[in-house]
């Protein structure tokens, strides 16, 4: 009797976990996740970081700036021994259709040799599409605020 007992509390715990399991994380939570990933690697110059989440297609400022130029970008500030300090405001996540928008402003401190000027807070706006099981940034523009 002991023993069907505790199989009974080793079905149900098991069926708790499971369920647990069969929740997604919600979508515009995976893409400010991804946003924050992006900041952090930006910081440690880590240019792999950086571009993970960004499609094969990326668009950064209408043309002036794809996703194996941001990797280089990243992997010269690397090898300069530069840093620049990313702080990413409040994300704003506003859907459209299969597809996500996300605002927010950053902050670039410690401007480096490589981007003497880029020290400033900018305005952001990323487009966001489902690749597979992921959401990936394939759009972004910025304007500098100050």
């Amino acid at each position: 009797m002991q023993a069907r007992k505790q199989l009974i509390v080793l079905a149900l715990a098991l069926l708790v976990v499971a369920l647990a399991g069969c929740r997604h994380t919600p979508d515009e939570t995976r893409v400010r996740e991804a946003i924050a990933a992006a900041a952090q690697a930006a910081e440690q110059t880590d240019a792999g970081g950086v571009v993970e989440s960004l499609s094969e297609d990326f668009d950064g400022n209408g043309g002036r700036l794809e996703r194996k130029h941001l990797a280089n970008l990243i992997r010269l500030a690397r090898l300069r021994g530069e840093h620049v300090g990313v702080t990413v405001g409040p994300v704003s996540i506003e859907p459209r259709g299969e597809r996500l928008v996300a605002s927010f402003t950053a902050s670039l401190t410690q401007g480096s040799r490589l981007l003497p000027d880029s020290a400033g807070v900018y305005q952001v706006e990323t487009a966001w599409r489902r690749e597979g099981d992921e959401w990936r940034c394939y759009n972004a523009t910025w304007k500098r605020q100050l």
